[in-house]
């Protein structure tokens, strides 16, 4: 698929956008324990639309959660890398929901790794493996942290802000443009990718994203309108397996 027309440049596609909200994040969280910051798409319930999708695929035996007591030859937990991840909130729901595998957060902004790692403190021990650190996956290449890849890789409004920089890369390509390729090589062979967006439709996500190492698998449902004779969701989540 070709690649949609690309969206106009916007100030929440700069990392000093990112980095005052995210200061500001942690002076709320220092002044009240209980406001933990934005959680994007909150309204469609995509948080909880991703995590049921996944909690699907480990029924039918796709994706491993873990377990408490493993024995010799038990399967691992399934090991996650957020991409964006802001506050964090998306690795503690899935902590919370029982996954026990190896959790990262990566964010091109200290301040969203600042604030992400002190909210896991004050949970307490059931979070303490939940890491996060600093990285800028268009710039910098992984950390040894990758390994052979990660089971499921998360963007949730990742590639929209990324969609909204005017920056361009070394080949004079808006930096979207290269974000398809980045992500692949984070995801294990086998593996899935697992994007949500509230600024591109179903097909012009798979036109991002589809013609390389991802194949589309599936969407997570959501409450759909009509309009103009169109049909379509104002969040749209889609899973991607590395082939």
């Amino acid at each position: 698929m070709t690649p949609p027309t690309h969206l106009d440049p916007s100030e929440l596609g700069t990392k000093s956008y990112w980095d005052a909200a995210y200061t500001t994040e942690q002076q709320n969280f220092a002044a009240n324990a209980a406001d933990e910051g934005t959680i994007w798409f909150s309204d469609a319930g995509a948080e909880e639309r991703m995590l049921s999708f996944l909690e699907d695929l480990s029924d039918e035996g796709h994706i491993h959660k873990g377990s408490s007591h493993k024995e010799e030859g038990d399967e691992q937990g399934a090991r996650f890398l957020d991409l964006g991840t802001g506050n964090g909130h998306l690795l503690f729901a899935l902590r919370e929901d029982a996954w026990e595998g190896e959790m990262l957060g990566v964010d091109y902004s200290a301040e969203s790794v600042r604030l992400a790692g002190s909210i896991r403190d004050s949970k307490g021990e059931g979070y303490a493996d939940v890491d996060f650190c600093v990285w800028d996956i268009l710039s910098q290449p992984p950390g040894v942290w990758l390994r052979d890849g990660f089971d499921v890789v998360l963007d949730k409004g990742t590639f929209d802000a990324i969609c909204l920089s005017q920056e361009q890369d070394t080949q004079g390509r808006r930096i979207c443009e290269g974000y398809r390729e980045r992500v692949e090589p984070l995801v294990k062979k086998g593996g899935r990718f697992l994007i949500t967006s509230c600024n591109w439709t179903e097909d012009e996500l798979r036109g991002w994203f589809e013609g390389g190492n991802l194949e589309f698998e599936s969407k997570v449902r959501y409450p759909s309108f009509t309009f103009g004779g169109k049909t379509g969701s104002s969040v749209v989540t889609l899973c991607f397996k590395r082939v």
